[in-house]
């Protein structure tokens, strides 16, 4: 499985990017998605998940802000991102949870101030 995340850039605080996450090999409709960041210097960390049928769960962080959906005729994840602050500043993982976690190599979101 390789997942292949894209999207990501530099925005200005308070506004609003779109990541999307698709197998390049593999399937991802029947497993839990998830997108996890990781800022410089910090431990990576959940930010959002989503169940094959569409339940979804984030981080205390980013509830109200982050939208994850998914596309499973498409094999596509998205994460819409409200509301940056420099602090969302950081590496932007797709994750396929399973026995074995299988991740993307990430996309570099920079919020400036």
């Amino acid at each position: 499985v390789q997942l292949v995340e894209s999207g990501g850039g530099l925005v200005q605080a308070g506004g609003s990017l779109r990541l999307s996450c698709r197998p390049s090999r593999g399937l991802i409709s029947s497993y839990r998605m998830a997108w996890y960041h990781q800022a410089p210097g910090k431990q990576r960390e959940e930010v959002a998940s989503i169940s094959s049928g569409g339940d979804t769960n984030y981080a205390d962080s980013v509830k109200g802000r982050f939208t994850i959906s998914r596309d499973n005729a498409k094999s596509m994840v998205y994460l819409q991102m409200n509301s940056l602050s420099p602090e969302d500043t950081a590496v932007y993982f797709c994750v396929r949870r399973g026995a074995r976690d299988y991740w993307g190599k990430g996309t570099l979101v920079t919020v400036s101030s």
